[in-house]
């Protein structure tokens, strides 16, 4: 797995590029505007192959060019196919399954032509699909969920291989994706270092974030945490945080 970071925006959300360099299949997690060139870059420079777009939640900051990169993601086919990287023994640009609803459930790709897909929580979809601005300087255009990421589901992509954490508190339909084999974790909005998200905003709920980050207390010192906002951390480096919201039962005053 090689993965890409970068913050842009004007709340600088962390949006992260995660690959399988072998199969040169992709998925891009948080897409926030302006992400459009950096993410398209980065990937015709690789040669990788866009094949799932996720929404960690439904704020503004992290789902404003999932649409734009949708779009795009058909156009690069052709780029691919231009400079040679759909052929001989690329047939893994076929049909693809990945994680949805729940253990065991899988969706697949409609075909070797089809755009990415946009993937979400189905308790924040309609915040991709009827976006709610807030404090956003730009419009954000809607997007359409067609995989659902739901508790115990897996985001497949080449060797890629996610675990879906539903982990409710900044919004109902939160989550975060865990690579155990890779010991890295993708929070979201969930977990900062030092920090939490808010639970101040439509969606958030104090209770819901503590029993979430009280779940999170279980992963093992040795992973690193990729969130939504700011540097990265590792769950070592929050071990106090989140054995004082398990024992407590609440978020830290």
């Amino acid at each position: 797995m090689e993965v890409l970071s970068r913050a842009v925006g004007p709340l600088a959300t962390n949006v992260h590029i995660v690959a399988d360099p072998a199969s040169r299949e992709a998925i891009a997690i948080d897409t926030a505007t302006p992400c459009l060139d950096h993410v398209a870059g980065d990937l015709l420079a690789r040669g990788w192959r866009l094949r799932l777009i996720v929404s960690s939640h439904g704020h503004w900051d992290h789902i404003g060019d999932n649409a734009p990169l949708q779009a795009w993601s058909r156009e690069q086919l052709t780029h691919l196919a231009e400079h040679g990287h759909l052929v001989g023994g690329m047939g893994q640009w076929s049909a693809k399954e990945w994680g949805t609803a729940g253990a065991g459930e899988e969706a697949e790709a409609a075909d070797e032509d089809a755009e990415a897909a946009i993937a979400c929580h189905p308790l924040d979809r309609d915040r991709l699909i009827h976006p709610q601005p807030l404090f956003a300087p730009f419009e954000i255009p809607p997007s359409v969920p067609a995989v659902e990421l739901a508790e115990g589901g897996r985001v497949r992509v080449g060797a890629v291989d996610l675990e879906v954490l539903h982990t409710p508190g900044h919004t109902e339909g939160s989550v975060c994706l865990y690579a155990a084999d890779d010991g890295l974790l993708f929070s979201g909005d969930t977990l900062f270092r030092a920090g939490w998200g808010r639970t101040d905003l439509p969606g958030g709920s104090a209770e819901a974030m503590a029993e979430s980050l009280a779940r999170l207390a279980a992963l093992p010192d040795h992973v690193r945490v990729l969130p939504g906002h700011g540097p990265s951390t590792t769950i070592g480096a929050e071990r106090a945080l989140l054995e004082l919201v398990r024992e407590r039962g609440r978020l830290p005053l």
